[in-house]
């Protein structure tokens, strides 16, 4: 498995939140705003690149992401709940 350094994805949470926010029916404008209301500025643009793996995404962004999609954390990165 190569190392998130050497992939060309700036992230590995991003097709999840895409998974998630389409599960919930929500446009990525949705998703921003709803963000916005855990002060977490993040506008619709940034919102899929996130998506796509073309940015970064900070540990409160993830924070944030998990409360408005009502996911885990560890459904972001793809990892099984014990």
């Amino acid at each position: 498995m190569s190392r998130i350094i050497d992939s060309k994805k700036c992230n590995i949470v991003g097709e999840n939140v895409k998974n998630a926010r389409l599960m919930r029916n929500m446009s990525q404008k949705q998703l921003a705003d709803k963000l916005e209301t855990f002060a977490v500025y993040v506008c619709r643009g940034s919102i899929s690149r996130i998506e796509s793996g073309e940015r970064t995404v900070t540990d409160i962004e993830i924070d944030g992401l998990s409360k408005v999609l009502n996911v885990s954390i560890n459904y972001l990165f793809g990892r099984k709940e014990s």
